[in-house]
């Protein structure tokens, strides 16, 4: 249990420290990352620790996916808490390494804030989060993100989602993503958003995956 929960904490550590770092050197120099840049800093960095944790905590870094993989009891119920604990340092441990970093960002090192209504903004993480998933649930062998195509299919679905809905939700689909910067920031107003739709989204996409499964004595056509 014990290496389990340093895995998940180093690996969320990098998810944010790059994921977010890219928004932060974006704001210091402009024009050489973008947003483009930025989704697929997070698509890779989620790809990297895939591979390098998969076969040792399941590479959650998600408290929604975590939650969700407990609703659909391939996760123990009893891991679920010292996984979120871990996951949630890691976020703000790395924030905490950017602001000294950069204790001059503009950036709120990262935060994820509304760019429309807050309401826009939930439907959007909801529904990202709820595709993401989806396709965790597919590729995962029981609670862990791990194998051949994980890594890939799970960070392509990451940038994919990052690059067209970042500039308007911050395309967050994972609480310990949004805790972080916005702790060390000081930037709660919208952080029950960021923390809802993600695990609301997770949980139905549970319930839809195993829905559609085939039962053993479904005709095949």
């Amino acid at each position: 249990m014990k290496k389990k929960l340093i895995a998940e904490f180093i690996g969320t550590f990098f998810l944010i420290w790059c994921g977010t770092g890219a928004i932060v050197i974006n704001q210091q120099a402009p024009g050489n990352i973008g947003n483009l840049g930025i989704a697929i800093t997070f698509g890779l960095v989620v790809m990297s620790l895939i591979y390098a944790f998969g076969n040792v905590s399941g590479a959650h870094f998600n408290p929604a996916v975590t939650i969700a993989f407990a609703v659909s009891k391939r996760f123990p119920v009893a891991q679920v808490v010292p996984y979120i604990i871990a996951q949630i340092a890691g976020s703000i441990i790395a924030s905490s390494v950017l602001l000294l970093l950069f204790p001059t960002d503009a950036t709120k090192l990262g935060a994820t804030i509304p760019h429309g209504s807050t309401l826009q903004s939930f439907i959007m993480e909801f529904l990202l989060t709820f595709l993401l998933m989806i396709v965790i649930m597919k590729v995962a062998l029981g609670s862990k993100e791990t194998g051949m195509f994980a890594g890939i299919a799970i960070g392509s679905v990451v940038l994919l989602e990052a690059l067209f809905a970042g500039p308007i939700c911050g395309a967050s689909m994972n609480p310990a993503r949004s805790i972080g910067p916005a702790v060390v920031s000081a930037h709660l107003q919208h952080l029950w958003l960021y923390i809802v739709a993600p695990i609301l989204g997770a949980g139905a996409a549970v319930f839809l995956f195993n829905y559609l499964q085939p039962n053993t004595t479904d005709v095949q056509v």
